[in-house]
Formats: C-alpha cells, structure tokens, sequence
C-alpha cells in the first residue's frame, strides 16, 4: 500500500458487532484504507481472534461490548479514544435476527431485540456525535437491511427495527448536518453471512435452494460482505462528501422488481 493514497488516512472509526461477515469486511478494508479501528462484539473470543489475525498488519482493537447497554457503549468510545483518538466515523452494524408473532412476543423480548437492532445505534450516536461537534464533522453509516423497505411475512420485528434505523438515519443528518456531520445508512439484501449460509445448508439440494434464493435477484447471485463494505467505505469517505441522510440498497436489485 505505500504510495497509494488512501481514502480514510487520518480517520479514526469505531465499528459495532465488527467480529463476523459484513461487520468484519468493514473493520478490515477501513483499515486498509487508512484509518484506525475499534471494532467490538459480545463475543469475546471470536473479537480477539480477528484482532490477532488483523492487528499483525493493520491499526485495529477489540474491545468486547454489549452495545445495547449505554455503560458499555461509553466504554467503547473512551476505550477508542485512549486507543487511537477521538472518533471521527463510525459505523453501526451490530444486529440480530428475531422472528415472532406478534401477539405471542414478550415485552421482554422486544425491548431485549430493539436493544440491539435499533438502540443501539442511537447510544454509539449520542457518544460519538459530541467528539463529532467538536471536530466540526464526522460521518455515520448505519446498516440496515432490504426488509427496512420491502419485507415478507413472518419478519416481525425484525422489518420494524430496520425501517427504525432509515428513520433514525434521517433525522441524525437533518438535526447534525448544520455540524459539518454526515449520516447514511446502507440495505444490504442477500449477503454471504454466517446466517445465509446457514439458511442454505439445511436444505439437502443446497444449489437448488440458493438458485430459489436468488431467483428474484436482478444479478442472480448473493453478495459478498466485501461488496457492502465498499459501499460503506464510499459513504465514510469525502467521496462522498455531499451525500447525507441517504439509505443506499445494496441488494442485486431484488427490490427493483415490481410484484404481481
């Protein structure tokens, strides 16, 4: 890389649930690009294998974290801040997949899943954005998913948390934008995660059941996480300097087509 000039030199980027699938693409190509990052995840375990295999080459720290907690979160950041620096991007990805009927979930276990797939997001804000002020800019991406804009039955609440990630994209670019401070959010649509994968194994014709998968995919293929976190390097980056408050799909064009 010497030589090349690097979109993000000079960036400090925290970067939630960073251990896994697109989490993990981004820490590793914002690295790559020039910035320095902590990444966290609850796993600890699987956070400092990442960040033993990365940090050999790479400005990249774990720090282990419940982001739906507010005393972690702060953690998170002064742990960036000692680390590297004050943050100047930031990145929520963590999230987890819930389904359930709506008359039979808990309260327990909605305020346990929106903890996570959507508080989250505001508690590394509310932390990150007064560093963000005083720095006189800063950028945000939120990752949300297709079922923030086009969802299918039995993906109750999990639709709902991700459209609340599009609102909440929103309003952070419109109240910080007069701060010099960017917010998008990107929707990623089938992606090789650990999760899609899973989906597909338990079939026994496990080509078969990706070709139905992707049937509906204008580029008839799932994504790789690399080809998310270019889209969200792209949004972090003065690339894209004019661009707030914007929810990119990252889909293959599965929403594209028009139903019936």
């Amino acid at each position: 890389m010497s030589g090349r000039s690097r979109s993000l030199d000079g960036e400090v980027a925290i970067v939630t649930g960073g251990s896994r699938g697109i989490g993990r693409a981004i820490v590793e190509l914002l690295a790559r690009e020039g910035a320095a990052v902590v990444f966290c995840g609850r796993d600890e375990a699987v956070g400092r294998e990442v960040e033993a295999e990365l940090a050999e080459r790479l400005p990249v720290a774990f720090e282990p974290a419940d982001v739906a907690s507010e005393h972690d979160v702060a953690r998170l950041v002064a742990s960036c801040r000692a680390r590297f620096d004050a943050p100047s991007l930031l990145v929520n990805n963590a999230g987890v997949n819930a389904n359930f009927d709506a008359t039979e979930m808990t309260e327990q276990q909605w305020e346990s899943f929106f903890g996570v797939d959507l508080k989250a997001a505001w508690l590394t804000a509310k932390h990150v954005l007064p560093h963000m002020k005083r720095a006189e800019g800063g950028a945000i991406v939120n990752v949300s998913s297709l079922h923030g804009f086009a969802t299918l039955e039995g993906f109750f609440p999990y639709a709902a948390a991700k459209s609340g990630l599009v609102g909440l994209t929103r309003s952070l670019a419109l109240d910080y934008g007069p701060y010099g401070i960017r917010v998008n959010c990107v929707a990623p649509g089938f992606i090789r995660t650990r999760l899609v994968q899973e989906s597909i194994d338990r079939h026994e014709d496990r080509p078969a059941a990706e070709r139905r998968m992707t049937s509906g995919v204008a580029l008839r293929r799932i994504g790789d996480p690399a080809e998310v976190a270019q889209v969200v390097r792209f949004l972090l980056s003065h690339e894209s300097s004019y661009v707030t408050g914007a929810s990119l799909l990252v889909d293959g064009g599965l929403t594209a087509r028009r139903a019936g």
